[in-house]
């Protein structure tokens, strides 16, 4: 079912994990297949990725995990029954297996074998942050919507004043008349500057402001 669904298209594909696990050879199909697939694979795990869905993440072109997500990787585990020889042959079965699982792992994360062992041999629980520094994972999933707007709106804000301070006092220095100095015998009477309008930005004020951004 989920071959028949992967492969009804060819585009990119986005695939939300949330899995305690399973069995670990149905894993290796899906990762498999996931590999197979000529689009690219965004897996984003927005619950847990534990044990064989792990492996599944694997596959992933880029792979994205909650803030609130948990990836675990651990020992492959089995039943049996039966003499000594029997339990032998399981013990080779799961080293086996185990070395497999491995594989996946080393792939995405260039990771030693031996410390992949070890993490697995300790049943290792990482949140989104560990997994990434590990290399298990690419990314943290973020509110995109909230990352582009703030920035925008910042720089909209500041962009709008300083175009509009600039114009002002473009307009202004073209405006004012340059005084010619005269002799003059007596001393006559300054002009009163005009009393500022009750609403807005005087010239002054706003050749005030111009300053006080220049320093």
């Amino acid at each position: 079912m989920f071959k028949d669904e992967l492969f009804a298209d060819d585009g990119d594909v986005v695939i939300y994990l949330n899995s305690p696990g399973g069995d670990c050879i149905a894993a290796s199909q899906i990762y498999t297949m996931l590999m197979d697939y000529r689009g690219n694979v965004t897996i984003k795990i927005d619950g847990i990725a534990a044990s064989a869905a792990s492996v599944i993440a694997m596959a992933g072109t880029s792979v994205l995990m909650a803030p609130t997500s948990l990836m675990m990787i651990h020992n492959p585990m089995t039943a049996a029954f039966g003499s000594k020889d029997e339990m032998e042959k399981a013990i080779e079965m799961l080293e086996e297996v185990k070395e497999s699982i491995i594989n996946a792992y080393e792939l995405r994360t260039g990771l030693s074998r031996a410390r992949i062992s070890h993490l697995m041999d300790s049943e290792t629980w990482m949140n989104a942050k560990r997994a990434i520094e590990l290399g298990f994972a690419d990314g943290m999933l973020t509110d995109e919507k909230v990352m582009a707007e703030m920035p925008a709106f910042e720089f909209s804000d500041r962009a709008v004043e300083a175009a509009l301070i600039n114009k002002i006092t473009a307009k202004t220095r073209k405006d004012t008349p340059v005084n010619k100095l005269e002799p003059e015998t007596e001393p006559k009477e300054l002009p009163q500057p005009e009393p500022a309008p009750k609403h807005g930005r005087s010239v002054d004020e706003l050749m005030e402001r111009l300053h006080l951004l220049n320093n």
